[in-house]
């Protein structure tokens, strides 16, 4: 039977953290942010807890973070192609799997009906707009999504 792995996904955190949600991605296998982290030590903080998949967002500067964390960042896991970019235009849906975006601080979860491409903002766990604050949750097993959920904090 496949490894089942879990993907935490978070954007806009902004430059802070909470307690609530560092205790929610305890056990996530990674952590995947689609920008505006604006704070290299909380990229640190996240790295300590899970391997971080992280693209820039409109206020992160590249020289901040490892040359890995660029505009756009497309990556392979549990047998998926996945795409991540701060704004949702930017992504090619027909070139990945999963696509993951922020910027907009709002969360929502769908599938684009002509690709079938799993798309999701998780909204901000700290800065939220017309919304709670919140993250994502993607369990996969090799090849496929089993669950994708978005989750309220606080």
């Amino acid at each position: 039977m496949a490894e089942i792995r879990r993907y935490d996904i978070i954007s806009d955190t902004h430059g802070y953290l909470t307690p609530e949600l560092l205790d929610a991605l305890q056990g996530a296998d990674v952590i995947v942010h689609a920008g505006d982290i604006c704070s290299p030590s909380d990229f640190r903080t996240l790295q300590l807890i899970a391997p971080v998949q992280a693209c820039l967002g409109n206020n992160d500067y590249a020289s901040d973070y490892p040359p890995t964390v660029r505009a756009r960042k497309v990556f392979y896991g549990s047998g998926l192609k996945w795409q991540v970019s701060h704004y949702r235009e930017r992504l090619n849906l027909s070139l990945c799997d999963v696509a993951i975006c922020g910027h907009t601080h709002t969360p929502f979860l769908e599938r684009d009906e002509w690709t079938g491409t799993l798309v999701m903002n998780p909204g901000s766990p700290t800065a939220p707009r017309r919304s709670r604050p919140s993250m994502g949750r993607i369990l996969c097993e090799e090849g496929r999504v089993i669950d994708a959920q978005i989750i309220t904090l606080r």
